[in-house]
């Protein structure tokens, strides 16, 4: 009988990523064994606003093609195929234009994008209050993206587990890790408090805490945390019915200059100094009206900046106005895995046999972590990495210390 401190794989890290993985590698027939320090979601993925999807496959799907489009469809599969209640809906994503100058941004993009094949579509605000009665009359214009949704972000990740735990996976909790050796044949070895685990191929999925994994294998894994915060109402009746953004970061970021300051792209601080304004956000099945949007390095610091979050609810209301009088009933932060240049980082570290890792997902790791789980986890088991890879290949960044 094979000991449950023994797998084909060991997985650490119990966020959406690794409890995917975990899944994916199960369903190949692998033994999977995941060592969370928490609990499954504990982390960034029980904290997001559950923002799926993006503009879907296009002609010639890329990276970030897979990993949302892929994404999506697995979480469909998870809830319509497989019975679990994620909540998920395929709402479409609506995203704001404030002014001229944005509009004409997000017009040339949605041609753009339209002429290579994505789901979206230009509305006028007249057109957005159709869908979306709540939205603001003083807005430019909006951006319809067809391919959006939302999930529960706890209920996901642990259905995950779940589903891994069906196939044969032992999902640990409360397993902190603390040194990681690798004997001559290449097999590898967890040290925790609850005992040594062993397993032929090793998957860190550690998120933010990826560097100080890769420190104690002398690894220098080039992913920082950065704290995001969110803000929500109480219930409130059915009233926001997409997710929401806004097109003044991504107006802000383009053309995005380049990283020689010591910051990831795509931030709205640069230190203590805002650079610009980020949202993203909208109702829960629960009825809480849920925003957010800052992006800030500042270590592993879970404070909440409440004039951050007061900027935030600005921002919303500027989109849906009806926020501006609803009181805040709670906030919370969490931190999140940016890679320095922006890319994830998914596939074979190549200093080490049988080493993989997945991360540096940023913002996104709800949204893109199955399909990156799952294209991860049939590199391992066919030994071949999907061409799209390339683009997040770890060579490319994690050297030694």
């Amino acid at each position: 009988m094979t000991s449950p401190n023994e797998a084909d794989v060991l997985i650490i890290g119990g966020g959406i990523c690794g409890a995917a993985c975990a899944f994916h590698l199960a369903q190949h027939g692998k033994r999977v064994v995941l060592l969370e320090r928490g609990e499954l979601a504990s982390e960034a993925s029980g904290v997001n606003a559950g923002g799926l999807g993006g503009l879907g496959w296009g002609n010639n799907p890329d990276l970030q093609s897979y990993l949302t489009a892929g994404s999506f469809e697995i979480f469909k599969t998870l809830q319509t195929d497989m019975g679990y209640d994620i909540e998920f809906r395929a709402s479409g994503g609506l995203q704001a234009a404030h002014n001229a100058d944005q509009w004409d941004y997000v017009r040339n993009h949605a041609l753009q994008l339209q002429a290579n094949g994505f789901n979206v579509e230009l509305l006028t605000t007249r057109e957005a209050r159709g869908i979306e009665p709540e939205a603001s009359e003083k807005l430019a214009g909006f951006l319809l993206m067809i391919n959006r949704g939302r999930a529960n972000p706890t209920k996901t990740t642990v259905a995950f587990g779940e589903a891994a735990a069906a196939l044969g996976a032992v999902i640990n909790t409360g397993y902190e890790v603390q040194g990681l050796t690798q004997s001559p044949d290449g097999s590898w070895q967890a040290q925790t408090g609850q005992g040594e685990f062993r397993g032929g191929t090793l998957v860190m999925a550690a998120g933010a805490w990826s560097r100080p994994m890769g420190e104690m294998l002398g690894l220098k894994v080039p992913v920082v945390p950065i704290r995001g915060q969110m803000w929500a109402t109480d219930p409130v009746p059915p009233s926001i019915f997409h997710v929401i953004g806004s097109a003044e970061s991504p107006f802000d970021w383009n053309p995005q200059p380049a990283q020689d300051d010591g910051f990831p792209p795509e931030l709205t601080h640069h230190g203590d100094v805002r650079i610009t304004r980020h949202l993203y956000g909208g109702q829960t099945r629960n009825g809480e009206i849920i925003f957010g949007g800052d992006r800030q390095l500042v270590g592993y610091d879970y404070s909440q900046d409440m004039t951050g979050i007061e900027v935030n609810r600005g921002h919303a209301a500027e989109v849906i106005p009806m926020v501006s009088k609803l009181p805040i009933s709670r906030t919370w932060a969490g931190i999140m895995p940016f890679s320095m240049d922006g890319k994830p980082i998914i596939g074979r570290v190549p200093q080490f046999d049988n080493l993989f890792i997945l991360s540096g997902l940023a913002s996104s790791g709800f949204g893109r972590g199955p399909m990156a789980a799952k294209l991860l986890a049939d590199y391992i088991h066919t030994g071949n990495p999907h061409p799209v890879l390339a683009d997040a290949d770890p060579a490319r960044c994690i050297t030694t210390t």
